[in-house]
């Protein structure tokens, strides 16, 4: 792809003649700085993520959330840091984030108090906000505004002496590759090898080192004098490249135009983001990597001084488009992971080198770049208020990612056409190439449109909120004769039952009578009335397994499943057991709970393909043990497209001493619409597994070597990738 793009080349930082003593900033103390500020503002984002997702049932959209957090934070440091250097002497200037760097410190470690940590079924988006407001706030505040604030100063400093501002966005480079490697090593380093606690507080160790660098060069700001610089006789300018020695104040339009493709390279980050997590698993190994592509992008187009497309490059973001449409378009079915997360990679990447480097091909003059990144920031902020927060609401599915992925089109034949060079001697809409393009955009736009229509008229319900998108479809028998009904959330099917009054009340899908749930729940029966717990509602099909006398407590996190089980399906009304639906996070509920003797405890609390990790470590099993009796059964559902899951539970029953084994069931017969299915059962006595229920389907659970056991304060997904 380099080959497409031409960079012009330019004087690097290390050319620049620096004074060696005296009130001179060198230039190490700034870079040092700007890299440190940027590795700790990018690695605190997973890290804080991962250690409050648990309190929000591990759902996809903590991640996203917690994105537009940091992102509308982002927009404040920005603010703050043009402000700062436009209507304060350098003196004051530097005074007052002294002070606050000093009351930053106070906030350390980072570490999330208990005493946030909700309660039950509170709105998750207001409180996941005001947990990180109060945890990283500040801390993450200073460090938003130090790429700008420290580069205005840089710049401050040059003008000061006398000399022409010299460019500074290499260190905006800088600061991206710093990003970078802050996210990459959170993953790749931090997270498979130290506890959250050990992270915190290495990371706070490290934000005290940032603040005394960057005091150090606030204190000797101080001493500097402002100089005007000089302002060109022309007031505006529309489209240039900076290479005019003096300064040109940007056209308002171009404000707008920068705070338009900030948003795009936002909302298609966010967009591609939920699309893996929601399928794959809320993990920070997904988190990261959208987000390192979408620095690396800011890396590349900002390591040059020019940036020019050529016509060439259109092919390539054009192609990927299309392939990402057509997995979007495909719902993900069929497609491999090895293919999945690689498409929408390429694509999220080379769309985000389109939209920045149109950003910094039309970058103006030193002297303005805090007003820039004000309106990158903007622009960033509002991509992510509109996927995080107003498309949950507005939206019935996730329509953002193709709305971005058109809007990415169109912006490619504008960035490649509204150039003269770039166009033939006809207006660019008579040329066949632009002709053609346009045509295919027209006709992606159209596939989105009718998809969408045709999944709003092939469902019963379709609708959206914070934990995802929920369907419910009737698939007919014949021509106004239903036979069943789903419900699907993502791509996975939740549950499914039959209109047929002999059939409806059969276990489908993942709780026949012969998978592993199936199996344990048979096996309690035998004592007589039994008290169940089920973590996981879905279409409530485990309460058809309902007698008189027994008790079914059912932990639910999201309460439009809670409605859709209750209104749409008949497990939970037509059970002759004593239902109760218990709304909330099972941990936190279970936590607060008195001890309930469960006879079985059955776990099966999946989003769309993810899984909540935080109802697999060993303290989460120690917790069902201790709400089940002596001779009380676990079961687990660890069915999954992605992830062996096995071992993992397999590891946390050998650190409690518990038995461990899986229940792998294959139904030869589809007439009552059972499906294949994986279950590890635990029990406190091996001879559980020794009854003819579990002796002839039980196997044993191997545990890798390179595995290590989960607990709350480490986990490591990526080393269970299938």
């Amino acid at each position: 792809m380099l080959c497409l793009i031409r960079r012009v080349p330019f004087t690097t930082i290390n050319s620049i003649q620096l004074p060696k003593s005296g009130k001179g900033i060198h230039l190490p103390l700034f870079a040092t700085t700007i890299f440190l500020s940027a590795f700790l503002l990018f690695q605190i984002q997973p890290l804080i993520a991962k250690a409050i997702l648990p309190w929000f049932g591990g759902a996809a959209g903590v991640w996203t959330t917690c994105l537009v957090f940091f992102q509308i934070t982002l927009l404040i440091g920005y603010f703050y840091s043009h402000w700062l250097t436009s209507r304060l002497k350098p003196k004051t200037q530097a005074n007052l984030h002294i002070v606050l760097l000093l009351v930053s410190l106070i906030t350390l470690p980072i570490i999330p108090r208990e005493s946030f940590k909700p309660t039950g079924a509170e709105e998750p988006i207001g409180r996941i906000l005001l947990v990180l407001l109060a945890t990283v706030g500040l801390p993450y505040l200073l460090l938003s505004t130090t790429s700008s604030l420290v580069q205005a100063w840089y710049t401050l400093k040059q003008t000061s002496q006398g000399k022409e501002a010299t460019y500074p966005y290499r260190l905006y480079a800088l600061s991206n590759f710093g990003s970078m490697l802050g996210l990459l090593s959170y993953p790749f380093v931090l997270e498979p090898m130290l506890s959250l606690r050990i992270q915190a507080m290495s990371w706070s160790v490290g934000y005290v080192f940032y603040a005394v660098c960057c005091g150090t060069i606030a204190w000797q700001v101080r001493s500097l004098s402002e100089v005007a610089p000089p302002i060109s006789d022309e007031n505006t300018v529309e489209m240039h490249v900076y290479t005019q020695a003096t300064p040109v104040k940007p056209l308002l339009r171009m404000n707008f135009y920068w705070i338009f493709l900030s948003a795009l390279g936002s909302t298609l980050l966010l967009s591609v983001s939920n699309h893996l997590t929601v399928n794959i698993a809320s993990i920070p190994f997904l988190w990261v990597l959208p987000l390192s592509l979408y620095l690396i992008s800011f890396i590349l187009c900002f390591g040059a001084r020019e940036w020019v497309w050529r016509s060439a490059f259109t092919p390539l973001p054009l192609s990927l488009l299309t392939l990402m449409s057509l997995g979007v378009l495909m719902d993900n079915k069929n497609i491999d992971l090895k293919l999945l997360i690689p498409i929408f990679c390429a694509g999220l990447f080379v769309c985000c080198v389109l939209c920045h480097g149109e950003l910094a091909r039309t970058k103006p003059h030193p002297n303005y770049l805090t007003s820039f990144y004000l309106m990158v920031s903007i622009g960033g902020a509002l991509g992510g208020l509109f996927v995080g927060v107003i498309s949950p609401l507005i939206f019935n599915n996730y329509y953002e990612l193709p709305m971005a992925l058109i809007t990415t089109a169109i912006l490619c034949l504008f960035t490649l056409y509204r150039e003269p060079e770039e166009r033939l001697n006809i207006p660019f809409y008579l040329e066949p190439y632009w002709t053609v393009l346009a045509g295919v955009i027209a006709l992606g736009a159209m596939a989105f449109t009718a998809n969408a229509f045709q999944i709003i008229h092939s469902n019963r319900r379709l609708v959206r909120n914070f934990y995802g998108v929920l369907q419910v479809r009737d698939t007919p028998l014949s021509e106004g004769v239903f036979q069943r009904r789903q419900l699907v959330h993502g791509t996975i099917m939740h549950g499914e039952q039959f209109f047929d009054a002999t059939k409806r009340t059969h276990p489908t899908s993942y709780f026949g009578e012969t998978s592993g749930g199936g199996r344990a729940i048979r096996y309690v029966q035998e004592r007589g009335a039994v008290r169940v717990g089920v973590i996981g509602l879905g279409a409530g099909t485990l309460a058809s397994y309902g007698r008189k006398g027994d008790v079914y407590n059912i932990y639910e996190l999201n309460p439009i499943v809670t409605k859709l089980a209750t209104t749409e399906f008949f497990y939970i009304n037509e059970s002759k057991a004593n239902v109760s639906i218990l709304l909330g996070d099972a941990r936190l509920t279970l936590e607060h709970e008195p001890v309930q003797s469960y006879d079985v405890l059955l776990v099966d609390a999946f989003s769309s393909d993810a899984i909540p990790v935080h109802l697999l470590t060993k303290e989460a099993l120690a917790l069902y043990f201790r709400h089940l009796k002596p001779n009380g059964v676990l079961a687990v559902h660890i069915s999954n497209r992605y992830l062996d899951l096995a071992p993992v539970v397999k590891m946390g029953a050998d650190a409690l001493g518990k038995e461990a084994v899986s229940i792998i069931d294959t139904p030869t017969s589809t007439e009552l619409m059972q499906s294949a299915t994986n279950w590890v059962l635990l029990s406190n006595d091996k001879a559980t597994f020794q009854h003819t229920l579990f002796k002839t389907v039980a196997n044993p659970i191997e545990i890798r070597r390179s595995l290590r056991l989960w607990t709350d304060d480490y986990s490591n997904l990526y080393q269970i990738l299938n």
